[in-house]
């Protein structure tokens, strides 16, 4: 981490002897690799060692910008010297410069988020196969496999700009995966089970992981096809985080100012029912998106995004807070363990409030129109009767606006997943359109 700092104190400081009027640099290194196997022979062995520095200078409201992965001080100095020169030559916007210095990260609480694992590539070969083999013994359905893997992490990161600012923190993130075939009476299918966490002694068991990968493969066999109807349905937590993706997105401070979202002007206005309301905990120790400061070194800090159904942030950094009139929220790199409420059970619970309808457990393609809201995406998942799954159905459409979606939001289970930045438990949708045959 001295390295590191070293390094971006002495790239600002060039770029202050080059006439910047303000500079900031972000740097990091990662280390890790991953082994990867496939019907319990080692497939690839694959070893990483990146660094790389972005730096930004700012000159009478104009900015010019360069990386490099070469960390010797020849080539951290070419690139501010071109970074000044493409500051001399780019267009001038007073929208353009630092942080506003009293926003900077003053307090760094200890989150936890550094948890070296002392394994090496022998040890992770034998626990991808050990969770490889568990999934193909599970049922003799389990006919082939895309194999499984076992991938440790380790990285640290610096930012620093010319108000005296510059700090960082190490972090690790490790990961076990495994991906199954099944064959049935009439066709193939596929699925996958994974667990990540900072701490590999949080990490579910090879073969927890595997069995569930070979359960999930197998429950999607022999299915059926659905006419088109109107219908409730139900988002499962893994396809749930992306449509609060799709939320955030409409909010980013980026489309805001370019006026492409379908939710301008929504601040302050009602987006969900009054009963959801969506936080975001940037300070959850361990938690995969916790961060003290964001990449333009202001201080994190939980809040609500939506209260009572009601738009209470955009998801703003400096630069597109200052081209709408407003204040950074600290999410310059993106939103940190963003979470939706629970207001209900778990998911068997609100298969049962549901009653009949349709369990979508994966979506394919991109059919998001994040100007108009419209959604439209390929699914796949289960026909639910009286609470009880009936049979897996594939080859559909599921289709709505999402304003419409947002505000026709019945529940929100408490299964939430949390192997990732945006977290959220099984969401019960009043309606959608569902396309089949």
């Amino acid at each position: 981490m001295d390295k590191i700092k070293a390094l971006v104190e002495e790239a600002l400081k060039l770029a202050k002897k080059e006439g910047a009027d303000a500079a900031e640099v972000v740097a990091s290194m990662t280390q890790g690799f991953t082994a990867n196997i496939r019907l319990g022979e080692v497939d690839t062995i694959e070893y990483h060692r990146d660094n790389g520095v972005d730096i930004t200078v700012y000159r009478d409201n104009c900015q010019g910008s360069t990386s490099t992965t070469d960390i010797s001080p020849q080539a951290i100095e070419n690139a501010v010297k071109k970074a000044c020169l493409i500051a001399k030559v780019t267009g001038a916007d007073p929208c353009h410069g630092l942080a506003d210095e009293k926003l900077l990260a003053k307090k760094y609480p200890n989150l936890d988020l550094n948890h070296p694992w002392g394994i090496d590539v022998p040890q992770a070969i034998e626990l991808a196969k050990e969770c490889e083999d568990a999934g193909r013994k599970f049922n003799p359905q389990i006919t082939n496999s895309e194999g499984a893997s076992v991938s440790t992490y380790d990285g640290k990161f610096i930012y620093g700009n010319t108000n005296n600012f510059v700090e960082g923190y190490a972090s690790t993130r490790h990961s076990i995966n495994c991906v199954l075939l099944a064959e049935g009476d009439h066709n193939k299918e596929r699925d996958y089970e994974f667990s990540v966490a900072r701490d590999a002694a949080e990490l579910w068991t090879p073969k927890f992981i595997g069995e569930e990968a070979a359960r999930k493969t197998i429950a999607r066999l022999n299915g059926k096809k659905l006419s088109t109807r109107q219908t409730p349905v139900i988002f499962s937590p893994r396809v749930a985080s992306g449509l609060l993706g799709n939320f955030i997105a409409a909010i980013r401070g980026s489309n805001i100012y370019r006026k492409s979202s379908f939710l301008l002007d929504a601040l302050g206005h009602k987006i969900f029912p009054e009963f959801i309301t969506i936080i975001e905990d940037p300070l959850i120790p361990k938690a995969l998106g916790s961060a003290p400061f964001d990449h333009e070194g202001v201080a994190t800090k939980k809040k609500n995004v939506i209260e009572k159904g009601i738009l209470q942030n955009y998801v703003l950094d400096t630069y597109s807070a200052r081209k709408l009139g407003l204040q950074t929220t600290g999410n310059s790199g993106g939103v940190h363990n963003l979470e939706i409420i629970p207001t209900a059970g778990n998911l068997d619970e609100l298969l049962k409030k549901m009653g009949t309808g349709l369990l979508v457990t994966e979506v394919m393609g991109q059919g998001v129109n994040i100007v108009t809201g419209d959604y439209s995406r390929g699914a796949s998942g289960f026909w639910i009767e009286n609470g009880q799954i009936q049979y897996p159905v594939h080859e559909i459409t599921i289709a709505g606006n999402l304003k419409d979606m947002f505000l026709n939001l019945v529940a929100a289970g408490n299964d939430v997943d949390k192997r990732g930045g945006i977290l959220s438990g099984s969401l019960l949708l009043e309606n959608m359109t569902v396309a089949g045959e």
